[in-house]
C-alpha cells in the first residue's frame, strides 16, 4: 500500500472523536482514541515532534554543524526503539517553526513504532492485542512511550553535539 493511502486510511470521526479505518470501520476501544495525532515539544533545547499515521513516530531536530546533520539514518548510532528509521530536512508534518535566533535548516532524525512486536492502528481490528490463549501478539506503543523514547533520542543528540 502506498504511503499516501496509508495516511488516508485512518482518520478521526469529527462528531465522535474516535478513530476510523476506511475499510475496517471504527477501531475498538483503546488508548489510541484519546491520544492526539501530532505533538510538538522541546527537550534540552532540541525541537521534538511525535507524529502518528498508523503507528507513532518520534523525531528530534539537529542544527547545522551537529555531527548527525545531513547524515542518513543508518549512519546515526543511537539507542532508540527499533533504531533510527528517518533522517531528512523539514518536510510536511515533520517540520517546525524555528524560534527567533534558531536555524530553520535543521535535520530531523527519527524512529518509528511499526516493527515486529509493535501493534499499528492497521493491525488493531485484524489481530487485536492478544491471541486466544492470552499471549501477547503485539504491543501498541502509546504517545507517552514514544515521548519518552524521543526524549532519550534528544538527550543522545545533545550528547553527540558536545562529544569531541
Amino acid at each position: 500500500m502506498a504511503t499516501q493511502e496509508i495516511r488516508r486510511s485512518i482518520h478521526r470521526n469529527l462528531s465522535t472523536g474516535r478513530l476510523v479505518h476506511v475499510r475496517q470501520g471504527e477501531l475498538p476501544d483503546g488508548p489510541w482514541h484519546a491520544e492526539p495525532d501530532h505533538v510538538e515539544f522541546e527537550h534540552d533545547g532540541m525541537p521534538c515532534i511525535l507524529h502518528r499515521n498508523a503507528a507513532w513516530c518520534g523525531y528530534v531536530a539537529v542544527p547545522p554543524g551537529h555531527p548527525w546533520h545531513g547524515k542518513s539514518y543508518d549512519q546515526v548510532d543511537v539507542d532508540v526503539h527499533g533504531g533510527p528509521t528517518y533522517a531528512e530536512k523539514c518536510s510536511g508534518k515533520i517540520c517546525h517553526v524555528a524560534k527567533p535566533g534558531e536555524p530553520d535548516d535543521v535535520w530531523w532524525i527519527g524512529f518509528d513504532c511499526n516493527h515486529h512486536g509493535d501493534l499499528s492502528l492497521h493491525d488493531v481490528n485484524d489481530y487485536g492485542s492478544y491471541r486466544d490463549d492470552g499471549h501477547l501478539v503485539s504491543l501498541y506503543r502509546t504517545v507517552d512511550y514514544v515521548k519518552a523514547e524521543t526524549i532519550k533520542l534528544a538527550e543522545q543528540a545533545k550528547a553527540a553535539a558536545v562529544t569531541p
